[in-house]
């Protein structure tokens, strides 16, 4: 497992800049790559905590877009974009996925999820969890995600992730796994993009 570190130098960065977290360059190099957000897009990011990802995203869909982000743990003020909006609730319930929808007001373009389990130490519970967490955000995308929309979601490194993958993969025109420079260091880490999703 990858140590924290406050004098990490993202970590700092982060503080500088007025990021919520690291994470936000995480996202940011992504995007930079690839253009997964757009002006105008309907995004829903799940697991949002602390909200560095929504700062992100807000900016990019501009005030003809909208960003919803849920988490179970609540986020900490207001996000400075007036097009963000956030629900406070497990993502793993089908009557959370549906206030999510209700606020977006449509189907997204996007999907994001930087989620992941909180570890134990303890592998077998560890997978276990990672399993469930993907498998929900996997439910989510028939509610969630538009025909032909895109996804990014945090993988760390276990049968269960891959498995994740290949069925992700069936779901979608086009995928590719990713490390941004970000990652913390020692991390197994790694996210995958999936363009074109067949509904």
């Amino acid at each position: 497992m990858a140590r924290y570190d406050r004098k990490d130098p993202f970590h700092q960065k982060a503080k500088r800049e007025g990021f919520r977290s690291r994470a936000a360059y995480k996202l940011d190099e992504i995007q930079q790559r690839s253009r997964l957000l757009r002006r105008g897009h309907f995004i829903v990011d799940l697991g949002c905590w602390p909200g560095g990802w929504l700062q992100v995203a807000g900016k990019i869909a501009g005030r003809e877009g909208r960003v919803v982000g849920v988490d179970i743990t609540p986020i900490d003020g207001a996000i400075e974009y007036e097009n963000v909006f956030t629900i406070e609730g497990d993502f793993t319930e089908p009557a959370v996925l549906q206030a999510v929808l209700e606020r977006l007001g449509r189907q997204a373009e996007v999907v994001l999820s930087d989620a992941a389990p909180k570890l134990t130490g303890i592998r077998v519970t560890d997978r276990a969890r990672e399993e469930a967490c993907l498998e929900a955000v996997e439910a989510s995308l028939p509610t969630l995600l538009a025909p032909g929309g895109d996804i990014l979601v945090k993988l760390l490194e276990c049968p269960e992730a891959q498995s994740f993958e290949r069925r992700i993969r069936k779901a979608f025109a086009d995928t590719r796994a990713l490390k941004p420079k970000a990652t913390r260091k020692g991390s197994t880490e790694r996210y995958l993009l999936a363009k074109g999703f067949g509904g």
